[in-house]
């Protein structure tokens, strides 16, 4: 495992900001790390990677202990915090340059100029960092996470402020990047999880709420399946009730498909045989999978 949280608990004074927290995530895998605001994410995020320690507990990364091993840990982890941390008055070229000498990485000309060609630099690689925007900020925040070439790289909310554009130009750089290392990321940004997470863990109040494939989190989410439906006739929704093992039916806004919610999948024939009943045909039968806004909100809200 690239990374292995083991029965983690972090303590302010009188906040328990993690609670007895275990994951683990596996080598080339993009996990999203959810949660709302004040859940633990960022004081996961900075135990893994050696920012602050932990109360109880044990983390390793890629067979290194945090406590133990801070500095093998950090020489596998790349790190682009919430509040890109860039110095503004050095050019892109210096500034890589500069964070590559505190890596000690050989060939440092070659590999600055290789980050630049990865994250989209070039036609900016000679302006202060001051002068850029938000978006190629971000991608001046990814090189200098990844041109030691860590093995794991922990992104928070790597995508806030940026435009339609830019979001979506990051987000395929970090799906190039994860082909080749193992990536958690934190983000509010639901979209983004289902775009290019392989797996999703949701913290709340600091406690480990889900822990699965995000396909399977939207799969297994609801007690009971929504199918859409689609008849080649029009028909009155209190007849779809009457069938047995329906609970409820209603029509998509402006569509001529019908949502209808079941509690097991047998009564899918029920549904073919009251439309052989009627004379009708069913044109499309789909497993509806749940929004993983939805699921969030679920898991999350305050009981």
């Amino acid at each position: 495992m690239s990374i292995i949280v083991n029965n983690v608990t972090k303590i302010y004074g009188q906040q328990k900001a993690l609670d007895d927290v275990s994951f683990s995530v596996e080598p080339g895998h993009i996990v999203g790390f959810l949660g709302p605001n004040g859940a633990g994410k960022s004081t996961m995020m900075k135990i893994i990677t050696c920012f602050i320690p932990q109360t109880s507990g044990n983390v390793s990364v890629c067979g290194y202990d945090v406590i133990e091993n801070p500095l093998e840990v950090k020489k596998q982890v790349g790190y682009l915090p919430e509040h890109n941390p860039l110095y503004v008055d050095m050019y892109v070229k210096e500034y890589l340059q500069f964070v590559g000498g505190i890596y000690h990485v050989k060939n440092i000309k070659e590999r600055v100029k290789e980050m630049i060609d990865m994250v989209g630099l070039g036609i900016e690689q000679n302006k202060k960092i001051g002068a850029l925007s938000k978006g190629y900020r971000q991608r001046v925040g990814l090189a200098q996470a990844i041109i030691h070439d860590p093995k794991v790289l922990i992104l928070d909310e790597p995508t806030t402020g940026l435009d339609p554009n830019q979001l979506e130009e990051i987000r395929g750089l970090i799906k190039t990047i994860g082909k080749e290392k193992t990536i958690m990321l934190s983000t509010h940004i639901m979209q983004e999880v289902e775009a290019i997470c392989d797996k999703t863990i949701i913290i709340n109040h600091g406690k480990i709420v889900a822990n699965q494939t995000t396909s399977s989190l939207k799969d297994n989410s609801s007690e009971n399946i929504v199918l859409t439906v689609e008849f080649d006739k029009e028909l009155n929704g209190n007849a779809l009730t009457k069938i047995e093992g329906v609970l409820q039916a209603k029509k998509k806004p402006n569509e001529e498909i019908w949502l209808i919610e079941i509690q097991q999948d047998s009564v899918r024939n029920n549904i073919f045989q009251f439309a052989i009943q009627n004379k009708m045909v069913v044109l499309s039968i789909n497993k509806e999978k749940e929004s993983l806004e939805n699921i969030f909100k679920k898991l999350t809200k305050n009981l």
